[in-house]
């Protein structure tokens, strides 16, 4: 317990980060889509950051999970990285300089071509950002999460003061015609939703510039033979990491090639809004992610470390089991996160959230191939995700839309999480309980199936009605499970 105690301490300080960047920058959807009301703005924006996250996985090429491998090794220590620093810093300038030369071939590929800009403007930023990767995980390695978090936090607030200049306060000044000149120096109305990528790229340069101590703290060295076995361990990962973007993005860009051309852009802007909503899961997933992977490691020489990760896994389920419900059971509310415009969208958050659950259970059992070093192995379940998303949504976006593309992200994660969960059995298995993670997730949708059984128009009496059914849940997994949860509450 003293051990999960630990990794929950980690996981809060990320959590209430993640949570307040997550939450600032979120809060950015309701504004852009209320701003933009024309869905096929907002479609702009999801499509052009789903490549954004593509090209991120290229230019990272699975260098974090090697170093936080290699971190625990002190003859490393000195090296690692400034070799990984120096290899990133190289490939990210390449990069910029390429995608800078050839923005309007690009712009034109992406069919943008009216906005070479656009290329321009997230080169920088892919750029920028995935070289600061490296020591955003050596703070994590190091184990100063308040540190990480007050830069992760800087970055969105950055991000969300920029926006809140260049789509209300300029526009704003412009209508009542204060300062004119000086705000026609610096906006243009034309640049329009252009200018949430120019404000993400400020809050890059800020995070870069606030990193920079770290950057001078490192000894400048670059060691070959460290490099290449970064690289052997790495570029597996970079396959996997590759393809799981595949399955997390690749439905925004094929909904615009797949659907009628006269409602592609539309689409993906429902889509897009929409998919935000499962914004408290992703929150606690990554939260999760970023604390528990250090943890994993340092953790796995220990006597109990499978009982830890079987432990982990539980609570973990269960703590995503009732998020979905929260979600589900107050979507009445929580349908305003996205204007009138997108709510016919809402159908996927179900299905979506389901997915984010599949997720969080992969990255547990991801575990196994990491700590083995058969990195390979994890390449091969991405991949083996990446066709079956592919090839649903190749088929269902033509006969579905975007609730095809829901439905494959669904069945592509729970594929996952049965070949990882075999594979690990093999290889380094663990006693996950697997009846009681199984009752947690059945019993949260069959308490959700329960409140749609019944149509209360009265919007205080059906959330009355719906939080009843969250306590009911609870209720019953404390009366059912109450000794599993006592003791690892002693333990």
């Amino acid at each position: 317990m003293a051990n999960i105690k630990a990794l929950a301490g980690q996981t809060a300080i990320y959590g209430v980060s993640t949570i307040l960047s997550r939450l600032l920058n979120y809060a950015l959807v309701p504004l852009h889509v209320y701003i933009f009301k024309e869905t096929a703005d907002y479609g702009v924006v999801g499509e052009l950051y789903a490549w954004v996250s593509l090209v991120m996985v290229f230019l990272t090429y699975g260098t974090e999970t090697a170093f936080f491998r290699y971190a625990k090794n002190e003859i490393y220590k000195d090296k690692l990285v400034s070799t990984i620093a120096t290899s990133l810093f190289i490939t990210s300038l390449i990069f910029i300089v390429l995608a800078t030369v050839c923005s309007t071939t690009i712009a034109g590929w992406l069919r943008y071509e009216n906005h070479p800009e656009y290329v321009t403007w997230f080169a920088l930023i892919i750029g920028i950002d995935a070289f600061t990767s490296i020591f955003f995980a050596s703070l994590r390695q190091r184990l100063q999460a308040i540190k990480f978090a007050a830069v992760k936090i800087t970055n969105i607030v950055v991000n969300v003061i920029m926006n809140l200049f260049f789509l209300l306060l300029f526009p704003y000044l412009l209508e009542k015609q204060i300062a004119v000149e000086l705000v026609n120096a610096i906006y243009s109305p034309a640049v329009g939703v252009g200018y949430i990528f120019i404000s993400n790229l400020i809050a890059s340069i800020v995070t870069f510039l606030m990193l920079f101590p770290e950057l001078l703290k490192i000894k400048l060295s670059f060691s070959w033979q460290l490099w290449k076995m970064v690289m052997i361990y790495a570029l597996p990962l970079l396959a996997f990491n590759l393809a799981g973007i595949v399955n997390e993005t690749m439905d925004r860009i094929l909904i615009r090639r797949l659907s009628p051309p006269d409602m592609a852009q539309s689409q993906v802007g429902i889509y897009s809004a929409c998919y935000k909503i499962s914004i408290l899961m992703t929150i606690f997933v990554q939260a999760f992610k970023y604390a528990a992977e250090p943890f994993f490691f340092k953790k796995s020489n220990d006597k109990d470390a499978k009982q830890t990760y079987s432990d982990v896994m539980s609570i973990f389920v269960l703590l995503l089991s009732v998020i979905f419900l929260g979600i589900m059971l107050y979507i009445d509310i929580v349908q305003y996160f996205v204007s009138a415009n997108y709510r016919v969208g809402l159908k996927v958050v179900p299905i979506l959230l389901l997915a984010n659950l599949c997720l969080g259970v992969f990255y547990n059992l991801s575990i196994w191939y990491k700590l083995t070093d058969k990195t390979r192995f994890g390449a091969y379940i991405a991949i083996f995700g990446a066709v079956i998303t592919l090839s649903l949504n190749f088929w269902l976006i033509p006969i579905m839309g975007y609730m095809g593309s829901a439905y494959a992200t669904l069945i592509c994660y729970f594929s996952m999480v049965v070949i990882s969960f075999f594979f690990g059995k093999k290889y380094y298995p663990v006693d996950y309980k697997i009846l009681r993670i199984l009752s947690y997730v059945i019993g949260s949708i069959v308490v959700w199936q329960i409140s749609t059984l019944f149509s209360i128009d009265n919007i205080y009496l059906k959330l009355s009605a719906n939080t009843l059914l969250l306590l009911c849940y609870l209720s019953i997994v404390v009366f059912f499970d109450k000794k599993y949860l006592f003791a690892l509450i002693k333990r």
